[in-house]
């Protein structure tokens, strides 16, 4: 309390006239309309506005799916590709919220397996252990997404 009274104290010193400033309400304004459009169209205030022409600095970057960002077309007989979504434990496909593709993908990616399995290519129970080793397109543990349930 008592440093509140010194800061006051010491804020009327810096400038003494303080208590002669009529208040504003908050409906007044402290100049004319005219004098606001004035000050608007004046060089020193269109020098300190942002640049229009850059993109907003903070801005998210836009998420892009692997798959659509190098053009990659999912296909039955790609098992290599498929195995990459398919998890080692159970044999079945990772989530959109985990795998990070576009919602597109994702069902063309679904389709693409269920025919897989269906011509035998990919076992319906677990992933072929010989594409264990293939660089992770992402990682199960950490989703890119939060999950949306």
């Amino acid at each position: 309390m008592f440093s509140v009274i010194k800061g006051i104290n010491k804020w009327r010193q810096l400038s003494p006239n303080v208590h002669k400033v009529r208040q504003l309400s908050a409906f007044e304004s402290s100049s004319s309309p005219k004098r606001d459009m004035d000050l608007r169209e004046s060089e020193e205030y269109m020098k300190d506005l942002p640049d229009q022409s850059l993109a907003n600095p903070y801005r998210k970057a836009k998420r892009v799916c692997i798959l659509c960002k190098y053009g990659i077309e999912v296909d039955y007989k790609n098992v290599q590709l498929l195995s990459q979504f398919v998890s080692p434990y159970t044999g079945r496909l990772y989530d959109k919220h985990i795998t990070g593709l576009c919602e597109r993908q994702q069902r063309v990616l679904e389709k693409e397996h269920k025919k897989a399995i269906q011509y035998s290519l990919i076992s319906a129970a677990f992933r072929d252990p010989k594409y264990t080793k293939d660089p992770k397109l992402f990682d199960p543990t950490r989703p890119q997404r939060p999950n949306p349930y």
